[in-house]
């Protein structure tokens, strides 16, 4: 599934934007340009099935930072930086010899201007700097008033600006002025950037998982029980594990032991509801069977999970199969169907959620095939084969629907925040 990358720039930048974008057949880019900030709210909005944002300007990112936090798609920006305005500086050098020592400057962060000023022993020179607060993005009419009034008391002979908006109304009133100049290499560095988080992402997502099993049989009175006489028992595990690419091996006790890693747990997701194995071992050793897996990053977390889930096999006499995954949450009976009124969250998707019959029938289809156990938005774009970004704009819709709530927290196998787990709420 390719990673989807939102590209916002100034419509005057995109031609210079889309030569640096690299040519990756896992990477699809798709380009919002915009004229003036207010735009960049309908077009975070018109953006939500991308994975990862890419602002070409920092404001443009501050404007909309409220909003995107509480999407939480990775966003990278380009910020201000010395050579940014060295670049900006040279550039107005080149024009005109003295201009660029009466000149007044408006950016979001002031401390690069000062390094490059402290460089260049401007201190001294008629240079007037206004640091935007966030408020003044929404409001730019401040920012203008303040260089006009500068232009208009013969303090400065040119402005630099960091927005568009302003650069265009200042011309027109016949007031000298450029924008802050975006350098190819800032560009550059910043898609390299963006390549990194891809390569994250990629990681967390296919970032292999250790799966242990125990396999034990009990009598009537829940005792463990040996299959060391079990010869057909044996050979129905080991075909099981080489089905599914894990090994078999015999503890000290005669106990069986899994090991295996995600093709075995795609399985064990696969078969929520029916589990073949425990039926087939309880038949032919007409005996209550126990499988625990455990699920980890490394052995020795998988083994103390899979500890875990076969103390709760052990405690009944029946035939159980339970799974602990990596972040200590009990699945399960695993094996044992899970009913739930389709009708009834049919018409609760249909009116509380509103979302339309396609949509409807693939989530009771998703819900019935991991029988109704908890699921996070990664599972739901994962089984779909969506991104993340639509997946959570459906899960939205259900939790504003009371469709579903919130069951818990897992947390990612790497760094980052816990995902929230949902369940039917009907």
């Amino acid at each position: 599934m390719k990673m989807k990358i939102a590209v916002f720039s100034p419509r005057a930048m995109l031609d210079r934007v889309k030569k640096v974008v690299p040519v990756d057949k896992e990477l699809d880019f798709m380009f919002f340009p915009y004229v003036n900030l207010k735009e960049m709210i309908h077009l975070v909005e018109k953006a939500y099935v991308c994975d990862i944002f890419f602002f070409t300007e920092q404001v443009s990112y501050l404007y909309v930072k409220s909003k995107v936090e509480k999407k939480e798609p990775p966003c990278i920006h380009l910020p201000l930086d010395e050579y940014m305005l060295l670049t900006t500086l040279c550039l107005l050098k080149k024009n005109n010899e003295q201009v660029w020592k009466r000149i007044s400057i408006d950016v979001c962060n002031d401390k690069p201007v000062y390094k490059v000023f402290s460089e260049l022993h401007l201190q001294d020179n008629d240079i007037y700097l206004l640091q935007t607060k966030e408020s003044m993005l929404h409001h730019l009419q401040p920012i203008i008033d303040y260089h006009e009034k500068l232009w208009e008391e013969g303090k400065i002979d040119y402005v630099v600006t960091s927005f568009e908006e302003v650069k265009d109304t200042l011309k027109q009133k016949n007031i000298p002025v450029q924008k802050m100049h975006t350098p190819t290499l800032n560009m550059e560095m910043a898609m390299e950037e963006v390549k990194q988080v891809v390569k994250l992402q990629d990681y967390q997502a296919n970032t292999t998982q250790v799966v242990i099993g125990y396999i034990q049989l009990k009598s009537k009175e829940a005792k463990v029980q040996s299959f060391d006489s079990n010869e057909q028992l044996k050979k129905i595990i080991h075909e099981f594990a080489q089905e599914n690419h894990a090994c078999v091996i015999t503890n000290k006790h005669n106990h069986m032991m899994l090991f295996g890693t995600n093709a075995l747990l795609a399985y064990i997701r696969q078969h929520y509801r029916d589990f073949p194995l425990l039926h087939v071992i309880e038949r032919r050793s007409q005996l209550p069977v126990a499988i625990a897996f455990g699920i980890g990053l490394t052995a020795n977390t998988a083994k103390e999970n899979a500890k875990a889930a076969l103390k709760a096999c052990l405690d009944t006499q029946e035939s159980k199969c339970f799974l602990v995954n990596e972040n200590k949450v009990m699945i399960g009976p695993i094996g044992e169907t899970k009913t739930f009124d389709t009708s009834k969250l049919y018409q609760a998707l249909i009116h509380k959620a509103r979302l339309n019959n396609d949509i409807s029938y693939n989530f009771i289809q998703f819900i019935t095939l991991r029988n109704n156990e908890p699921f996070s938005s990664n599972d739901f774009a994962s089984h779909y084969q969506v991104t993340k970004r639509s997946a959570e704009r459906t899960i939205n819709k259900l939790l504003s629907g009371k469709v579903i709530k919130v069951a818990g927290e897992e947390k990612p196998y790497v760094r980052g925040r816990p995902r929230k787990l949902f369940n039917l709420n009907i």
